[in-house]
Parts: structure tokens; C-alpha cells; sequence
């Protein structure tokens, strides 16, 4: 009997997680699977994703959750640290977008 060589689906380049061989960050694919969608739904999300890379990516997710949760939340961090230039070009507007974002996360929860 052959023995099955394990496969790897995730890859860290670039300070950040990606679906092996692809442009797709795990980000995108975490993001997707918390927001419910299937692998089925996240594969015609991303199609250059197969069904095997997405679940592949959602089991080194949930194997290394604390992790990773970590790292999205720190990386939610640097972007909301970053300066936005709808914040100076049109700051009511901006304002207007930190109103939303804020009600949609206090349904959310």
C-alpha cells in the first residue's frame, strides 16, 4: 500500500497567511466561513479556490484558531490604525461610515 504524503494548503509569505500557491489570503476565506458560508458558497466566492484548498484552509484554521484569531484581530488593528483618505477628503462622510460600521457591529453581537 502507498503511503499518502500529508498536503499543505496554507502558506506564510509576506507577514501574511495565504491559500498556498494563490493570491487569495486566509483571510478572506476565514472571514467568508464566520460569516457562515459554506465551502461550496466560499469556492464560488473565490473560484480560483477549490473545494479541497477551502476546506483544506477552514481545518488549518480551526486547528490553529487562537492563533489566527489573534492574527486577524491584529491585523484589523494595523488597518484601522491606518490613515484613510475619505478621512480628510470628506470627513462627514467618513464619520458617517464609523456610524454605520459601529450600529452593524452592536446587531452583530
Amino acid at each position: 500500500m502507498p503511503v499518502v504524503a500529508a498536503k499543505s494548503y496554507v502558506e506564510h509569505r509576506n507577514n501574511a497567511y495565504w491559500i498556498e500557491g494563490t493570491r487569495v489570503s486566509l483571510d478572506s476565506v476565514v472571514y467568508a466561513f464566520r460569516n457562515g458560508l459554506s465551502p461550496e458558497s466560499i469556492v464560488q466566492s473565490f473560484p480560483l479556490l477549490t473545494l479541497e484548498q477551502v476546506y483544506g484552509a477552514i481545518t488549518f484554521y480551526l486547528a490553529n484558531l487562537t492563533e489566527i484569531d489573534a492574527y486577524l484581530a491584529d491585523e484589523e488593528a494595523a488597518f484601522e490604525a491606518m490613515p484613510q483618505p475619505l478621512q480628510t477628503s470628506d470627513p462627514a462622510l467618513y464619520q458617517k461610515l464609523l456610524e454605520a460600521k459601529a450600529t452593524k457591529q452592536q446587531v452583530e453581537s
